[in-house]
């Protein structure tokens, strides 16, 4: 055994508990004894037992008494109770108490030590359930994901309100914006979280291919269908759908999609039947839906019915307010998986990626991220560690002096704009920081800031 697990035997015979502690202890268990029920719940209260072997007929406190105590208690253990007594209704009473298994005495040590092995098996699949879960759901829970933005709280009280509801979802907003990611928040913050969400591409399965793969075929219904299959809305049965991209969806699926929304069924491939379906559907896309219906691409019917709900989500140039606490973010998660010790920005690189127009929204703020803590050397990305193309453009004194334009005073104007967007760069736009480096007054640096266009949303 890889770690030592702790076992409590409760049983009125000395010889049995002698037994079982050798039987144990050489199996690597750490092993206490109880002669009865009530010193056995004693020494249950006081420490955590991974398994209780629990005899059923002992004074004081029989096992029965046991279980009932031990519940009420709301302690924590997997119990296997003994008995030469019992019979199938003892066992079955034993377990609506809380047992997790019975043996009858006598027993072979193999017979008890397949017992305690199967116990365990189930205690561990059950601890990696909870972690899955707890996992799943910190992962995609709306409170983790970032922005405070005001569009970004509002979306975030609008999942909070529909998260629960069957109503149908669209998410709209440019490519990298997180719009995969609403979905799931919408899914595990609902009561369908403990459910399957299946998530499908539309614009990545080949239109010959999509009818089956959504709604499944039966065997022999074309060349390559040599058994049935179940489709992803079959998968999805119960939880949600996620369909990325629907409105890469062609015309003659539209038709399909629709009947299998209005109606709650399928129909497979090459079957005459149709199957029921409960699922909840979120959808997303790049396109404007409104643009394509009046092109004839997309079918009015349709959008209608998956635009129930409409949640647009900002790109991330609309909301620089975002971007510190995004880049925080992905150092710490990019540090973790890449064991780094970068854990921060210098405010020149912070100022830098607050200015940049992101076309490639949060996932290219990611990649960003990750690429600078690869380069840099040091604790924390510098200005020198992001791309060319995000950092400002220098204008050397000499570029000013070798100008066409030879007016001192014009030259001079260049050059204080220059130093205050530098010195502001370097602190992080703190302007009080700013203008002692730059050695004048704060309402002097206030008043040119504003005459060089030089606030926070320029650059």
């Amino acid at each position: 055994m890889n770690e030592e697990k702790r076992i409590l035997v409760i049983d009125d015979e000395e010889n049995m508990r002698h037994m079982l502690a050798l039987l144990l202890e050489k199996e690597g268990y750490q092993v206490d004894n109880a002669a009865d029920g009530k010193q056995g719940l004693d020494l249950a209260s006081e420490s955590f037992y991974d398994l209780i072997l629990c005899d059923l007929k002992m004074p004081v406190m029989d096992g029965m008494a046991f279980l009932e105590n031990f519940q009420d208690m709301q302690l924590e253990s997997t119990i296997i109770v003994m008995s030469a007594y019992g019979t199938l209704d003892t066992a079955i009473e034993a377990m609506k108490r809380g047992a997790y298994d019975y043996v009858s005495k006598p027993f072979k040590p193999d017979e008890i030590m397949l017992t305690l092995r199967k116990a365990e098996e189930r205690e561990r699949l059950r601890k990696e359930n909870r972690l899955l879960q707890q996992s799943v759901r910190e992962r995609y829970s709306f409170a983790q994901m970032i922005g405070r933005s005001p569009p970004m709280q509002e979306i975030f009280a609008t999942i909070e309100k529909v998260a629960d509801y069957k109503t149908s979802v669209l998410v709209t907003g440019e490519s990298g914006t997180g719009k995969e990611l609403i979905a799931r928040a919408i899914h595990y913050n609902s009561s369908r979280a403990d459910k399957p969400l299946v998530t499908v591409n539309c614009g990545a399965i080949p239109e010959n291919l999509l009818e089956s793969e959504l709604f499944g075929h039966k065997k022999g219904a074309f060349t390559d269908a040599i058994k049935d299959k179940r489709g992803l809305f079959q998968e999805a049965h119960g939880g949600s759908i996620f369909l990325d991209e629907i409105g890469e969806l062609p015309r003659p699926l539209q038709v399909k999609l629709l009947r299998a929304l209005q109606e709650e069924e399928i129909k497979r491939v090459g079957d005459t039947q149709s199957i029921n379906i409960d699922i909840r559907v979120l959808a997303a896309t790049t396109k404007d839906l409104a643009e394509e219906l009046k092109k004839g691409r997309f079918r009015d019917d349709l959008y209608y019915r998956i635009n129930v709900l409409h949640i647009v989500v900002p790109p991330l140039r609309q909301r620089p307010e975002d971007i510190p606490m995004l880049t925080q973010h992905f150092i710490e998660k990019i540090s973790k998986r890449l064991h780094s010790e970068v854990d921060g920005v210098s405010p020149a690189a912070a100022s830098a990626l607050q200015r940049y127009e992101w076309p490639g929204n949060v996932r290219e703020l990611e990649n960003f991220i990750e690429r600078a803590m690869v380069m840099t050397g040091d604790r924390t990305i510098e200005l020198a560690d992001l791309p060319p193309h995000l950092q400002p453009k220098a204008e050397p004194v000499e570029y000013l002096a070798n100008d066409e334009n030879l007016s001192i005073k014009e030259a001079s104007r260049r050059l204080e704009r220059t130093l205050i967007r530098r010195a502001l760069e370097k602190t992080g736009n703190n302007r009080t920081q700013a203008a002692k480096i730059l050695e004048i007054s704060h309402p002097a640096l206030l008043y040119k800031i504003k005459a060089y266009g030089l606030d926070s949303s320029s650059g």
